[in-house]
């Protein structure tokens, strides 16, 4: 295929800045996702250094809040992404379904609105095992996913010309 141009992420996080957005809330499988992301960035190169430390992590009270908060960060110009991790376990009433939706909904938005790569890895699972079984130290950890999407569309977009 000569005649069709790839543009692909690199894996290289190196000189790059990541916000971190985590929910408190079901704070040992966030802490799972967290921790999953932050190896995976530095496994990516995102090194501290004597200029700065390239992670920084925001915290905020429940999955809902997520979303104000990464389009913050993103409004900064500081970061290079923002990574998103929570955790949404289904209950007895639709209270999951909306609380679902409305962190889905209002990341893509955040996402969109901004000119700064934000990745999900919000959970929304059934029950707590579920939880439990995505946020593991191993590749299966869903904040270690969101990391190293966030990672390689940051070196897309950096490839990307620049548009109006």
């Amino acid at each position: 295929m000569k005649d069709i141009q790839f543009i692909e992420g690199a894996t290289d996080a190196a000189q790059c800045r990541f916000a971190v957005i985590v929910s408190v809330y079901h704070r040992v499988i966030t802490d799972a996702l967290c921790a999953g992301a932050v190896d995976a960035l530095r496994q990516a190169g995102a090194v501290p250094n004597e200029q700065f430390d390239p992670i920084t992590i925001i915290e905020v009270p429940g999955a809902f809040e997520i979303p104000l908060a990464a389009r913050r960060a993103a409004d900064t110009g500081v970061f290079d992404a923002v990574v998103c991790v929570g955790c949404i376990v289904r209950g007895e009433t639709p209270h999951f379904e909306f609380i679902a939706s409305a962190v889905a909904h209002g990341v893509t938005m955040a996402s969109q609105l901004s000119s700064v790569p934000i990745t999900f890895g919000v959970l929304t699972t059934n029950n707590e095992q579920e939880a439990e079984e995505r946020s593991r130290g191993n590749s299966s950890n869903k904040g270690r996913e969101a990391a190293c999407a966030a990672v390689q569309l940051v070196n897309v977009i950096s490839k990307l010309p620049q548009g109006k």
